[in-house]
C-alpha cells in the first residue's frame, strides 16, 4: 500500500506538471492530431483491405485461408496507425523540445488499446482469449503506465528454490504462462498433424497410427524441452529426474512400461490395427477402434468398450479376424428327414445361398456339404464368404438360415424332428 500511495503521488505530480508545462501541451494536441488522422486513414483504408483481403467463398486453398485470417486483424488497424504515428510525433518532439514523456506516454496507450482490441475481437473464445484477457491486458497496462520494469524487477529479486533447483518468481510466472501456452500449441498442432496424417491415404492404418504417435511425442517432447530453456531450469536436473523416472520404471512401473513397448511392436509390424476384428485368449472380442499408448480399446457388437493392454496382444494367443476388409467364410448346419432325396439337397441349397446380395463368389461360392447321419435326421452344412464380421452369426446368419428353409419349403423336403419309440413291459393286457 505504501509503495502504491508512492506510485500514485508520483503520477499527481507528474500529471500536473505536464498540465503546467507548454512542451507537454504540445504533446498533447499532437496526441489528438495522431488520434484524428488514424481514425481518418483507418475509414479509408478499412473498405480497401476488405476489398483486398476477402476472398471468393468457395476458394480454400491455402492463400484464401491466409487472406481470411489476415482479415480478423483489421479491427487493430485504428490503433496500430495511431501509435504509428504518435511514435512519428515522439521524434519530433523529442528534436524539438528535447523532451517527449506525454506523448510517449499516449504512444503505450495506443499500444494497450490495440492489445484490449486484439483480446476482444480478434482472440477466439476459449484458453487463447482467457490467456490474453488475464495475462497480455495486465501487461499492457503496466507497460502503459511505465510500471512494467519496477515490477519485473522485483519479480526477478525474489528466488524460488526446489531442491537443487533454483529460479526467480519471474521465471516461473514466465514458465507457467509460457508452458500454459506451448502445450496449447502442441496440442493444436498434434491435433493437425493427426488429421493430416490420417487423410493420407498410401499410409497402412498402422503406418498412421505410429506416424501420429511419433509426431505427439515429437511435439510434447521438444514443447517441454523449450519450457525448461524458457525457465532457465539447467536441463542437467531433468536428466537427474529422468535417472530417477528410470529408478522407478525398474521398480513399480514395469507393467506401463511394457505395454508402451508393446504398442510400439503393434504398430510397427501393423498385424493388429485399428478396424480389425480380434478375438483374445481370455474371450474378449470386439473392433478395434483406437490404440494408445498404453492400451487398445475394442467395441463389442453391443456397443461395449473393452480396454486391453497392449501387452495381451504380444504374450497371448490373438484372432484376428479381418485385415482391413477381407473375406470370411462362415457356415449354417441343418437337417433334413431321411425320407429325402439327399443327393439333390447340395445343388438346391447352393442356388437358393448364391442369390443372397451380401455372398460372395469369390474366393469361392457356397458349399453344402453332407456332415453326417444323426438318428433322426441327415445332417448338412453349407460354407460361405461373405466381405465383413458377422455379428455373433446374426448378420449374415439368419438371412442364410432363412434362405435355406424357404429352398427346402419349396422343394418338399420336410425338416425332421426326433423320434423316440417308448415300449411297455408288463403292461396289462399284453
Amino acid at each position: 500500500m505504501e509503495k502504491l500511495q508512492v506510485w500514485l503521488q508520483q503520477a499527481t505530480d507528474t500529471a500536473l506538471g505536464w498540465l503546467a508545462s507548454p512542451a507537454a501541451l504540445s504533446q498533447f494536441a499532437l496526441l489528438i492530431l495522431a488520434y484524428f488522422i488514424a481514425r481518418l486513414l483507418a475509414r479509408r483504408l478499412t473498405p480497401i483491405l476488405e476489398g483486398t483481403l476477402t476472398p471468393k467463398p468457395e476458394a480454400t486453398h491455402l492463400i484464401a485461408r491466409l487472406r481470411r485470417f489476415a482479415l480478423l486483424f483489421l479491427p487493430l488497424l485504428l490503433p496500430l496507425l495511431a501509435y504509428a504515428l504518435t511514435a512519428v510525433g515522439e521524434g519530433l518532439t523529442r528534436a524539438t523540445f528535447g523532451t517527449g514523456e506525454v506523448i510517449a506516454f499516449g504512444k503505450r496507450v495506443f499500444l494497450f488499446l490495440a492489445a484490449l482490441e486484439f483480446v476482444r475481437r480478434v482472440l477466439p473464445s476459449g484458453f487463447l482469449k482467457l490467456l490474453g484477457r488475464y495475462v497480455l491486458l495486465p501487461v499492457a497496462a503496466l507497460y502503459a503506465l511505465g510500471l512494467l520494469d519496477d515490477v519485473t524487477d522485483r519479480l526477478n529479486a525474489a528466488q524460488v528454490n526446489l531442491g537443487n533447483i533454483e529460479f526467480t518468481a519471474l521465471a516461473l510466472i514466465r514458465g507457467l504462462i509460457a508452458g500454459s501456452l506451448l502445450f496449447w500449441l502442441g496440442s493444436w498442432s498434434n491435433h493437425q498433424s493427426a488429421g493430416y496424417i490420417k487423410a493420407q491415404p498410401d499410409l497402412r492404418p498402422a503406418t498412421r497410427e505410429l506416424a501420429i504417435k511419433a509426431s505427439e511425442v515429437a511435439i510434447f517432447g521438444a514443447a517441454f524441452l523449450l519450457l525448461m530453456s524458457i525457465m532457465g531450469i539447467d536441463l542437467t536436473a531433468v536428466a537427474v529426474l529422468g535417472g530417477a523416472l528410470g529408478v522407478g520404471i525398474g521398480l513399480g512401473l514395469q507393467q506401463i512400461a511394457a505395454n508402451f513397448v508393446s504398442g510400439i511392436i503393434l504398430l510397427l509390424e501393423g498385424q493388429t490395427t485399428v478396424g480389425d476384428y480380434v478375438e483374445l485368449d481370455g474371450g474378449e472380442r470386439g473392433t478395434i477402434v483406437k490404440m494408445t499408448a498404453r492400451a487398445c480399446i475394442l467395441e463389442t457388437f453391443d456397443g461395449k468398450w473393452i480396454v486391453i493392454p497392449n501387452e495381451h496382444f504380444i504374450t497371448t494367443r490373438v484372432v484376428n479376424y479381418s485385415d482391413q476388409g477381407s473375406a470370411n467364410r462362415y457356415e449354417a448346419l441343418f437337417s433334413v428327414a431321411y425320407e429325402t432325396d439327399i443327393n439333390i439337397v447340395p445343388d438346391l441349397i447352393e442356388r437358393a445361398v448364391s442369390k443372397l446380395p451380401f455372398i460372395l463368389q469369390q474366393p469361392d461360392g457356397p458349399d453344402c456339404e453332407l456332415r453326417g447321419f444323426g438318428e433322426s435326421s441327415v445332417d448338412f452344412a453349407v460354407e460361405y464368404w461373405v466381405s465383413g464380421i458377422d455379428d455373433g452369426k446374426n448378420k449374415y446368419g439368419s438371412p442364410v438360415l432363412f434362405a435355406i428353409w424357404n429352398a427346402l419349403k419349396e422343394a418338399g423336403i420336410g425338416m425332421p424332428y426326433p423320434h423316440r419309440v417308448v415300449e411297455l413291459r408288463n403292461a396289462p393286457g399284453a
